[in-house]
Protein backbone atom coordinates (compact mmCIF):
# COMPACT_ATOMS: atom_id res chain seq x y z
CA UNK A 1 0.00 0.00 0.00
CA UNK A 2 1.09 3.71 -0.75
CA UNK A 3 1.98 5.12 2.78
CA UNK A 4 2.17 8.95 3.39
CA UNK A 5 4.34 10.71 5.45
CA UNK A 6 2.26 13.45 5.29
CA UNK A 7 -0.80 12.32 7.22
CA UNK A 8 1.54 10.31 9.87
CA UNK A 9 3.11 13.31 10.65
CA UNK A 10 -0.23 15.02 10.59
CA UNK A 11 -1.17 12.12 13.06
CA UNK A 12 1.74 12.76 15.71
CA UNK A 13 1.16 16.79 15.07
CA UNK A 14 -2.18 16.21 16.69
CA UNK A 15 -1.69 14.13 19.41
CA UNK A 16 1.14 15.84 20.67
CA UNK A 17 -0.73 19.39 20.74
CA UNK A 18 -3.37 17.28 22.32
CA UNK A 19 -1.17 16.46 25.16
CA UNK A 20 0.18 20.49 25.15
CA UNK A 21 -3.55 21.11 25.87
CA UNK A 22 -4.35 18.64 28.20
CA UNK A 23 -0.65 19.96 30.50
CA UNK A 24 -2.17 23.13 30.04
CA UNK A 25 -5.73 22.24 31.44
CA UNK A 26 -3.68 20.35 34.23
CA UNK A 27 -1.32 23.19 34.76
CA UNK A 28 1.10 20.55 35.23
CA UNK A 29 4.65 21.47 36.88
CA UNK A 30 6.05 19.77 33.86
CA UNK A 31 5.10 19.73 30.26
CA UNK A 32 5.39 16.19 27.62
CA UNK A 33 8.65 17.62 26.30
CA UNK A 34 10.38 16.90 30.14
CA UNK A 35 9.83 12.99 29.09
CA UNK A 36 13.08 11.03 27.72
CA UNK A 37 12.14 9.53 24.26
CA UNK A 38 11.10 6.04 26.03
CA UNK A 39 8.17 8.28 28.04
CA UNK A 40 7.04 9.96 24.31
CA UNK A 41 6.45 6.36 22.78
CA UNK A 42 2.99 6.21 24.15
CA UNK A 43 1.57 9.41 23.48
CA UNK A 44 3.20 8.74 19.83
CA UNK A 45 1.91 5.73 19.38
CA UNK A 46 -1.72 7.00 20.96
CA UNK A 47 -1.30 9.68 18.58
CA UNK A 48 -1.51 7.41 15.51
CA UNK A 49 -3.90 5.06 16.96
CA UNK A 50 -6.53 7.50 16.53
CA UNK A 51 -5.55 8.69 13.22
CA UNK A 52 -6.77 4.69 12.41
CA UNK A 53 -3.48 3.09 11.86
CA UNK A 54 -2.55 0.00 13.78
CA UNK A 55 0.41 -0.05 16.07
CA UNK A 56 2.63 -3.00 16.49
CA UNK A 57 5.89 -1.66 19.09
CA UNK A 58 8.96 -2.75 19.64
CA UNK A 59 9.76 -5.87 16.72
CA UNK A 60 12.72 -7.10 15.41
CA UNK A 61 14.09 -6.33 12.23
CA UNK A 62 13.42 -8.86 9.40
CA UNK A 63 17.07 -9.55 8.94
CA UNK A 64 17.45 -10.22 12.30
CA UNK A 65 14.55 -12.68 12.10
CA UNK A 66 17.07 -16.15 11.37
CA UNK A 67 18.44 -15.51 15.16
CA UNK A 68 17.09 -18.25 16.93
CA UNK A 69 16.16 -16.34 20.36
CA UNK A 70 13.76 -13.37 19.85
CA UNK A 71 15.59 -11.08 22.51
CA UNK A 72 18.71 -11.01 20.07
CA UNK A 73 18.72 -9.03 16.92
CA UNK A 74 17.93 -4.85 16.17
CA UNK A 75 14.35 -4.00 17.20
CA UNK A 76 12.30 -1.02 15.57
CA UNK A 77 10.48 1.27 17.34
CA UNK A 78 6.93 1.02 16.04
CA UNK A 79 5.54 -0.69 13.15
CA UNK A 80 2.75 0.57 11.25
CA UNK A 81 -0.18 -1.50 9.72
CA UNK A 82 -2.96 0.05 7.60
CA UNK A 83 -5.82 -0.63 10.08
CA UNK A 84 -6.23 -1.62 13.75
CA UNK A 85 -7.06 -5.17 13.23
CA UNK A 86 -3.61 -6.26 11.42
CA UNK A 87 -1.70 -6.39 14.83
CA UNK A 88 0.91 -8.79 13.85
CA UNK A 89 3.50 -9.19 11.22
CA UNK A 90 3.34 -12.52 9.09
CA UNK A 91 6.86 -14.43 9.42
CA UNK A 92 7.65 -15.62 6.10
CA UNK A 93 7.10 -19.34 7.09
CA UNK A 94 3.58 -18.42 7.61
CA UNK A 95 2.25 -17.15 4.31
CA UNK A 96 0.24 -19.41 2.65
CA UNK A 97 -0.16 -22.21 4.95
CA UNK A 98 -2.95 -23.06 7.21
CA UNK A 99 -1.30 -20.82 10.04
CA UNK A 100 -1.40 -17.73 7.58
CA UNK A 101 -4.32 -14.87 8.77
CA UNK A 102 -6.21 -11.64 7.28
CA UNK A 103 -5.07 -10.32 10.45
CA UNK A 104 -1.19 -10.50 9.94
CA UNK A 105 1.17 -7.81 7.44
CA UNK A 106 4.18 -8.73 5.52
CA UNK A 107 7.53 -6.26 6.51
CA UNK A 108 7.55 -5.41 3.37
CA UNK A 109 3.63 -3.86 3.24
CA UNK A 110 4.45 -2.52 6.97
CA UNK A 111 5.84 1.22 8.01
CA UNK A 112 8.81 0.61 10.09
CA UNK A 113 8.84 3.78 12.11
CA UNK A 114 11.82 4.81 13.76
CA UNK A 115 11.69 7.56 17.14
CA UNK A 116 13.80 10.27 18.10
CA UNK A 117 13.42 12.67 20.68
CA UNK A 118 15.94 15.37 21.25
CA UNK A 119 15.10 18.85 24.23
CA UNK A 120 17.45 21.70 23.88
CA UNK A 121 16.44 22.34 28.01
CA UNK A 122 15.55 19.52 30.48
CA UNK A 123 14.59 19.86 34.10
CA UNK A 124 17.86 20.76 35.40
CA UNK A 125 18.78 23.29 32.53
CA UNK A 126 20.20 23.02 29.25
CA UNK A 127 20.97 19.90 27.51
CA UNK A 128 24.45 19.71 27.57
CA UNK A 129 24.55 17.06 24.60
CA UNK A 130 22.11 18.47 22.70
CA UNK A 131 24.08 18.78 19.38
CA UNK A 132 25.96 15.65 19.77
CA UNK A 133 23.00 13.72 20.45
CA UNK A 134 20.90 15.51 17.47
CA UNK A 135 23.78 14.50 15.43
CA UNK A 136 24.82 11.08 15.97
CA UNK A 137 22.28 8.47 17.55
CA UNK A 138 19.75 9.88 15.43
CA UNK A 139 21.37 9.33 12.02
CA UNK A 140 22.26 5.64 13.30
CA UNK A 141 18.64 4.66 13.17
CA UNK A 142 18.44 5.93 9.57
CA UNK A 143 20.88 3.10 8.73
CA UNK A 144 19.20 0.41 10.47
CA UNK A 145 16.34 1.04 8.35
CA UNK A 146 18.03 1.55 5.10
CA UNK A 147 20.32 -2.00 5.39
CA UNK A 148 17.08 -3.86 6.08
CA UNK A 149 16.60 -5.92 3.03
CA UNK A 150 13.19 -6.85 3.45
CA UNK A 151 11.32 -3.36 4.49
CA UNK A 152 10.37 -1.19 1.47
CA UNK A 153 8.30 1.46 3.63
CA UNK A 154 10.04 3.11 6.48
CA UNK A 155 10.96 6.31 8.15
CA UNK A 156 12.68 8.40 11.36
CA UNK A 157 10.28 10.28 13.18
CA UNK A 158 12.38 13.31 14.56
CA UNK A 159 10.79 15.42 17.56
CA UNK A 160 12.88 18.21 18.88
CA UNK A 161 12.19 20.99 21.83
CA UNK A 162 13.39 23.75 21.43
CA UNK A 163 13.34 27.68 22.66
CA UNK A 164 11.43 28.99 19.74
CA UNK A 165 10.59 27.98 16.39
CA UNK A 166 13.88 29.57 14.80
CA UNK A 167 16.13 27.30 17.17
CA UNK A 168 14.35 24.23 15.68
CA UNK A 169 13.35 25.59 11.90
CA UNK A 170 17.67 25.97 11.49
CA UNK A 171 18.47 22.56 13.73
CA UNK A 172 15.90 20.52 11.25
CA UNK A 173 17.68 22.12 8.52
CA UNK A 174 20.75 21.25 9.67
CA UNK A 175 20.40 17.94 10.46
CA UNK A 176 19.21 16.95 7.14
CA UNK A 177 21.96 18.80 4.93
CA UNK A 178 24.02 17.09 7.38
CA UNK A 179 22.84 13.61 6.64
CA UNK A 180 22.63 14.05 2.87
CA UNK A 181 26.69 15.64 2.67
CA UNK A 182 27.11 12.24 4.75
CA UNK A 183 25.38 10.35 2.26
CA UNK A 184 22.33 9.18 4.24
CA UNK A 185 19.24 7.79 2.28
CA UNK A 186 16.66 10.16 3.33
CA UNK A 187 13.84 12.12 1.62
CA UNK A 188 12.41 15.96 2.68
CA UNK A 189 11.06 15.70 5.65
CA UNK A 190 6.66 16.16 6.47
CA UNK A 191 8.00 19.06 9.18
CA UNK A 192 5.10 20.95 11.61
CA UNK A 193 5.45 22.79 14.81
CA UNK A 194 3.74 24.27 17.26
CA UNK A 195 4.27 26.34 20.22
CA UNK A 196 4.31 24.87 23.77
CA UNK A 197 4.45 26.59 26.93
CA UNK A 198 7.36 26.99 28.11
CA UNK A 199 8.06 25.26 32.13
CA UNK A 200 11.81 24.56 31.33
CA UNK A 201 13.27 26.31 28.52
CA UNK A 202 11.14 24.87 25.62
CA UNK A 203 8.72 26.83 24.07
CA UNK A 204 8.36 25.13 20.51
CA UNK A 205 7.79 21.41 19.39
CA UNK A 206 9.14 19.96 16.19
CA UNK A 207 8.27 16.84 14.23
CA UNK A 208 10.14 16.25 11.24
CA UNK A 209 9.26 12.97 9.78
CA UNK A 210 11.94 12.03 7.02
CA UNK A 211 11.15 8.81 4.87
CA UNK A 212 14.05 6.38 4.86
CA UNK A 213 12.18 3.92 2.57
CA UNK A 214 9.00 4.64 0.31
CA UNK A 215 8.40 7.94 1.92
Amino acid sequence: MPWSIAEIADAVEKGLKQQAQNDDVEQAVYGFDHHDELGLHPIVQDAIKQAGFGIIPEQRYPDDWHKRKKTHGQRCDIVLTPTPEIAQLREPDLKGTLFDSTGLIDAEEAYWLEIKSVAQFEIDGPFRRYTSELLSPVAKDVKKIWKDSRIFHGGLLLILFTENKEVGDHDINVWHTRCLDRGYPIGLPAVRNFPITNRIGNGHCHIGLFGVRGG
